[in-house]
């Protein structure tokens, strides 16, 4: 595959967002600002909590089927290569990275095997999904921090989905946690999340480095970004920080990733994150504190390396 220059777009979007004209709006300035050529797309589901068993991706919150596959349709046409995410969340809000449950199957207790069921059912919906529409990659989940350490139920999800996909399958860890996963052998692709702190860069990929040397396998960040909000260059990934709309820190902190990621040929590209469905005016663009980096400065700076690489 060449080098992944990509942009999520549009995740976790409720029912009916990709049968507006604002998201085809949105993927046309993406792809006129950005110069990506890679897309992630990311179907919502839903669980109740951290320890519910069953997970829901036919409600309110998940894309239809339908517009789904016209939303891949327009951005194949487009040009542009796709990676299908599909990832659960949890209605009580708690980060899906603490889904849990013992790992001795206790009577009148929730169960791994009962979720892994329900994840496996979710997964091989868009995998059949991913297939049928050409998409160039799956991601069979992101940041599922306390279930990596289920090894076998891991592996059997895995080979379960290439029965029906027959592209790429890789898994997105999360931030710090990419030593987590013992099973990146059975993966085609090692990704991982890069949003960590501007002065860090370095040493954190000198530790990613080493993961990527043991297992031999091609490397990408799934997922990196930070807000334009004052102070959000010490915590890429904390989305709860509040302060002042701070433009340049998030522009300086997108020139220090990608001139610190320069100098490491194992790494095969980056999704950021994000873009969203619906956009703000450019106009607003100077007091918007998000993720988002359209008409932002950092939206120059991205479309500069995604120029070079």
């Amino acid at each position: 595959m060449r080098f992944i220059k990509g942009v999520t777009f549009a995740p976790f979007c409720p029912k009916g967002s990709f049968q507006k004209k604002e998201a085809y709006e949105s993927f046309d300035n993406l792809v006129r600002c950005t110069g990506a050529n890679f897309i992630t797309l990311v179907p919502n589901a839903l669980q109740e909590t951290p320890q519910s068993e069953d997970i829901s991706y036919s409600s309110y919150a998940t894309l239809s089927d339908e517009e789904l596959i016209q939303m891949i349709d327009y951005i194949h046409s487009a040009g542009l290569a796709i990676a299908l995410k599909p990832v659960v969340n949890c209605m009580n809000g708690t980060w899906r990275a603490h889904i849990n449950f013992f790992d001795k199957d206790i009577h009148c207790e929730p169960k791994w095997c009962n979720w892994f069921a329900s994840y496996t059912k979710f997964m091989l919906h868009y995998a059949k999904l991913a297939e049928e529409t050409g998409c160039e990659m799956f991601i069979a989940g992101c940041e599922m921090v306390m279930s990596e350490r289920r090894t076998a139920e891991w592996r059997k999800l895995i080979s379960d989905i290439r029965g029906v996909y027959h592209g790429p399958v890789t898994y997105n860890s999360d931030k710090y946690q990419e030593d987590n996963v013992t099973w990146w052998d059975c993966l085609d692709y090692i990704c991982t999340n890069g949003y960590y702190p501007a002065n860090d860069w370095e040493q954190e990929l000198d530790r990613i480095e080493q993961i990527v040397k043991k297992y031999q396998k091609p490397f990408f960040f799934a997922e990196c970004g930070c807000m334009s909000t004052e102070g959000s260059s010490k915590a890429p990934n904390d989305w709860t920080h509040h302060g002042d709309v701070n433009l340049k820190e998030q522009a300086d902190w997108y020139t220090t990733m990608f001139e610190a990621c320069r100098k490491r040929s194992w790494i095969e590209g980056f999704c950021l994150w994000d873009w969203p469905w619906k956009q703000y005016s450019p106009a607003k663009a100077e007091t918007h504190c998000g993720y988002d980096i359209f008409a932002k400065p950092a939206q120059e700076v991205v479309k500069k390396y995604y120029d070079m690489l």
